[in-house]
């Protein structure tokens, strides 16, 4: 008899969706299935209690009659009035023939990576290369100055990289070599298991389930792809910024049985400058002024990425405060506009070595008198 309650074994509620149930018992599968644990009886006894479960739990009818009387009846069996009746026998269930119910799908979808099964279909190297299938990314980081980046370049870098075997054509087999039955499955493609009172089936990982095999190509090795470097000139457009991927198409691994090539992808990193600093698409400058030129105004020569620029500086400019010029910043990836150039003004104070300089001083201050942390005493406790 069933001595333990059937929604306590999935750790779902009696009012519990078929999905839910459904998703409860493939995370309880995982954890307690004979390939997981090998040798493992507790784990066996566990899986066959979860699996008990959802056979009657997943089917509506063994659910209906499980609910009502405590029990699941075969067939010619009838629920005796008293409530109790003889429980739903799990013994000796075959689960390589439930190809077409919900255990078929849900031991797909489990344990494919197990046994190579439908997602993988566990092909060896050289059956894997019959499949059409596109060349993977290479990813190449590059170095590059904070000039280079801002006005762009075209550099020749050396890649290794797979193409496929000129004399299988990228198959993987011998050239002209006929299939053969393989010896492992007798052909079948499928090999069969026994764990306890389960059966199981899964795909010869010999053959990957097709039932014969083929000699490899003595070139590549069966793989189908051979190794080749080789000089590729790439262009870095202007504006890219550290962390940017430039794409370059089709100089990746190449394909497999006729698919496409993968794609180079360059991984840019862009070096420092000693007085630039990047901003999105602008540039900020520090540009140091005297207190003479703060406090009069002047013009000033400063460095821009596309050379010497020259810009005011009003009477009474204030250490911090910032300029802008226009378009003298980056290039934009995204359309033809581009930043600007932003330019931080930072007084500096001359060292004072003589008492005439230090009387100008004071005699300035009398002149102009003035608080600076007069705002900030607003706040005082």
């Amino acid at each position: 008899m069933v001595k333990e309650d059937l929604y306590q074994v999935l750790n779902v509620n009696k009012d519990a969706s078929k999905e839910e149930i459904k998703k409860a018992y493939k995370k309880l599968a995982r954890k307690y299935h004979p390939d997981v644990n090998p040798g493992n009886k507790k784990a066996e006894d566990q899986f066959k209690k979860i699996s008990t479960a959802y056979a009657v739990l997943s089917d509506p009818k063994k659910r209906a009659q499980y609910d009502q009387y405590g029990a699941v009846f075969g067939e010619g069996q009838t629920p005796p009035r008293g409530g109790s009746g003889v429980p739903f026998d799990f013994e000796g269930f075959d689960f390589s023939n439930a190809g077409g119910s919900s255990f078929g799908d849900i031991f797909s979808d489990l344990f494919g990576a197990f046994r190579g099964g439908p997602g993988k279909r566990g092909h060896t190297e050289s059956e894997e290369a019959t499949m059409p299938e596109r060349g993977q990314d290479i990813l190449y980081p590059i170095n590059i100055s904070f000039m280079d980046a801002i006005r762009g370049i075209s550099p020749e870098i050396h890649i290794d990289r797979n193409i496929a075997c000129a004399t299988c054509a990228g198959s993987g087999f011998a050239p002209g070599a006929s299939a053969k039955e393989c010896t492992v499955c007798k052909g079948t493609g499928q090999i069969n298991r026994s764990r306890g009172y389960m059966k199981f089936s899964s795909l010869c990982s010999a053959c990957g389930g097709r039932g014969t095999v083929r000699p490899p190509c003595s070139a590549c090795g069966g793989r189908g792809m051979v190794r080749k470097s080789e000089s590729i000139r790439v262009t870095i457009p202007p504006g890219v910024e550290s962390g940017s991927k430039v794409r370059v198409a089709g100089k990746g691994n190449g394909g497999i049985a006729g698919a496409p090539d993968g794609d180079l992808f360059l991984m840019v990193n862009v070096a420092s400058h000693p007085v630039f600093q990047r901003e999105g698409d602008n540039i900020r400058l520090h540009v140091p002024v005297t207190i003479s030129e703060a406090a009069l105004g002047t013009k000033i020569e400063v460095p821009t990425v596309d050379g010497s620029a020259n810009m005011r500086i009003p009477p009474g400019t204030q250490s911090g405060q910032v300029f802008r010029l226009r378009e003298k910043g980056v290039p934009s990836l995204r359309g033809r506009s581009r930043g600007d150039q932003l330019v931080e003004v930072k007084i500096v104070i001359p060292p004072i070595r003589d008492e005439r300089s230090k009387e100008i001083l004071r005699e300035l201050e009398k002149l102009n008198p003035v608080n600076p942390r007069e705002e900030l005493l607003r706040y005082r406790q």
